[in-house]
């Protein structure tokens, strides 16, 4: 649960706490297609949807707080949008091992592995940035974390425009190729999710300050 004080529910320690099962589920991404092995991938399928659904519960509580709320912190719009975004982090992490799952994948490409090394840093500063919004009025840090978030998201965006032209450079049958494109497009999508989220942040500092 999260942590409620004396003024109520902490809203932006959830916040926090989102960004931090983004965390976890890219690395587990990471760790389960570096180690692949496909006899033991449909449960780690599994336990990728138990960080997700652990995440719907945490925002669950969340809207059940807010709906009492008489005053939240920021407007309740974006606290709705911002857990809203924070939540699509984890689904569309969640959304690549089900991809690789239902397509019954038997051997991961490795460049793969330069996408989900690259979203553990992104989901790194993402919850560097969660973490220090709370004092979005007066951090220094904050706005640092949101530019390297934008960033990742970029190099996120070469690398699928690198390795989707690949596919067609190389003799792939057409049942592979769309098989790996739109797993490629789903790696892209989740670097483009932790964008949203700190888009929505930069629009509460605007209004807020």
């Amino acid at each position: 649960m999260i942590r409620q004080g004396k003024k109520g529910f902490d809203y932006f320690d959830y916040f926090y706490k989102c960004a931090d099962y983004a965390k976890q589920a890219a690395r587990f991404l990471h760790e389960t297609l570096t180690n692949f092995d496909p006899e033991e991938f449909p449960a780690q399928v599994e336990k990728m949807h138990a960080i997700e659904n652990s995440a719907d519960s945490m925002k669950h509580n969340m809207m059940m707080a807010l709906a009492k709320e008489f005053l939240p912190p920021i407007e309740r719009e974006d606290i709705v949008s911002l857990s809203h975004e924070l939540d699509n982090v984890v689904d569309s992490l969640d959304e690549v091992m089900q991809r690789l799952y239902m397509y019954n994948i038997r051997t991961i490409r490795p460049e793969t592995l330069e996408f989900t090394s690259l979203l553990i840093r992104c989901c790194d500063a993402l919850a560097e940035a969660a973490a220090e919004f709370r004092n979005f009025k007066r951090s220094k840090i904050l706005a640092k974390k949101i530019i390297e978030v934008n960033d990742l998201e970029a190099a996120g965006d070469a690398l699928h425009l690198k390795y989707t032209r690949q596919l067609y450079c190389e003799e792939n049958c057409e049942l592979d190729l769309l098989i790996w494109m739109n797993v490629f497009e789903r790696l892209e999508m989740c670097f483009d999710q932790c964008e949203n989220v700190t888009d929505l942040m930069e629009g509460v500092i605007l209004k807020n300050t």
